[in-house]
């Protein structure tokens, strides 16, 4: 039976990738391999060496360097690529050693409130000032034009006018805990 490795980049916090690693840590077709992070201190470090997965931190220079990632994603024997939370972009040559094989969480209904510059607060606060009804989460492929992929899946929340920008981003996050993963499972199972 094929096992897929997976390389999960993150950013921050990490409850994303301690998500995911939890859901395919008995997994025994998809193993989480490695964690790419690109800042030192994110907590997200410590949540996956605690969950006894592989750390590598990346500086933007090394992230833009095909002779460092190109070897690094080889030495893990990485399959697939889940950004959780990864703010630096990807670079070209990375989306096509992984075609269609890079994925990328939102925390909005793509096509709205994407781009440069849209991530974190930042989306959730932009939703908030267009008085939205509702948000959500999108899970996309990845390609070199930034929250521009296919859309693989999208789930929704409603909205209340009374939403705090706090609330609203907390409403979000609990799609991504219920549903990120299963997205993720559901597009490997096309892999195996």
């Amino acid at each position: 039976m094929k096992t897929i490795n997976i390389a999960i980049f993150v950013s921050g916090g990490g409850t994303n990738c301690e998500n995911i690693i939890r859901y395919f840590k008995d997994s025994e077709q998809v193993n989480t391999a490695l964690v790419v992070c690109n800042k030192p201190d994110a907590p997200a470090l410590e949540k996956a060496q605690r969950l006894g997965v592989a750390t590598q931190v990346v500086t933007k220079a090394e992230l833009n360097d095909r002779e460092v990632m190109l070897p690094l994603m080889q030495r893990y024997g990485i399959d697939f690529i889940v950004l959780a939370g990864f703010l630096p972009i990807v670079p070209d040559y990375l989306i096509d050693a992984y075609q269609r094989r890079i994925l990328n969480l939102h925390p909005a209904l793509l096509p709205k409130f994407g781009g440069k510059g849209m991530w974190g607060h930042h989306v959730h606060e932009a939703v908030k000032a267009a008085g939205e009804t509702e948000t959500g989460m999108t899970v996309h492929w990845v390609t070199p034009v930034c929250d521009g992929g296919e859309i693989i899946a999208q789930f929704r929340v409603a909205l209340s006018p009374d939403d705090s920008v706090d609330d609203i981003a907390e409403k979000e996050h609990q799609l991504e805990m219920a549903h990120f993963p299963q997205v993720i499972e559901e597009v490997l199972r096309e892999l195996l």
